[in-house]
């Protein structure tokens, strides 16, 4: 069976505020996503989450968002291609430059919060995405049967799919950013998981299946029970014999 990856965002902070559970995280997931200073993370974030990525041997990817502190980066911006080409470049070359000073390799890409959803809409945008990763040569990670993927693939760029286990799918197979409110069950996510990996479906909100394919799942690190969620998902891999 296909090994399917877990995969977290994590260095969101500002100073003394976090807004993860990053350490804790760090024993179940394989891959770690870095906030790269527009949406969220510092130097001192942003070297201290990939120092301790390297030590826990994790893949260590960058996570630029749209320089939107107070939203988030979860509010829409209009930004024109080479707007988008340097605010990408700076996050991205930002982390790359604390995981050389620590030793450690950047080997993937995920963009964050709305701009996630953008790239998914606009063309224009996400080739400006897919040529900066095929510049740094990182893989990119995103939502599959998308443009994320469409322009990835014509781009020659290695493009991993994922799957989310705490946000809802339409019936168009893709997800809605808003997060399910008060969480999921754990009962839930590993139900998730386990008909995603063994059935290659996802259930929408109106109760109907659609297909997924996939090759890493998304944690959000900054969930109240984002440690139990993931030790969830890592165990029904585990026990289906994906992990």
């Amino acid at each position: 069976m296909a090994q399917i990856s877990i995969n977290a965002d994590m260095g969101e902070a500002l100073g003394i505020h976090s807004f993860g559970n990053d350490l804790p995280l760090m024993q179940y997931v394989d891959l770690v996503n870095v906030a790269g200073g527009f949406h969220s993370g510092d130097p001192d974030s942003i070297n201290a989450t990939v120092s301790a990525a390297h030590s826990h041997q994790l893949q260590i990817g960058a996570h630029p968002g749209l320089p939107d502190l107070v939203g988030f980066g979860r509010r829409r911006m209009a930004v024109s291609p080479e707007e988008l080409r340097n605010i990408i470049v700076y996050q991205v070359g930002a982390v790359e430059a604390f995981c050389r000073v620590n030793g450690a390799a950047l080997r993937h890409l995920k963009p964050h919060g709305i701009l996630y959803t953008m790239l998914a809409e606009d063309r224009d945008l996400m080739q400006v995405v897919a040529e900066t990763a095929h510049k740094f040569e990182l893989e990119v990670l995103g939502a599959p049967n998308t443009l994320h993927e469409e322009v990835c693939e014509q781009a020659g760029v290695r493009f991993v799919p994922e799957l989310y286990v705490d946000l809802d799918y339409g019936d168009d197979g893709r997800i809605t950013v808003q997060r399910t409110p008060g969480g999921r069950t754990l009962a839930s996510v590993a139900d998730r998981v386990r008909q995603a990996v063994q059935e290659g479906t996802v259930q929408t909100v109106t109760g109907k299946t659609v297909p997924i394919h996939f090759e890493s799942i998304c944690v959000h690190s900054d969930g109240s029970q984002a440690v139990d969620v993931a030790r969830t998902v890592a165990e029904t891999l585990t026990v289906l014999g994906a992990r």
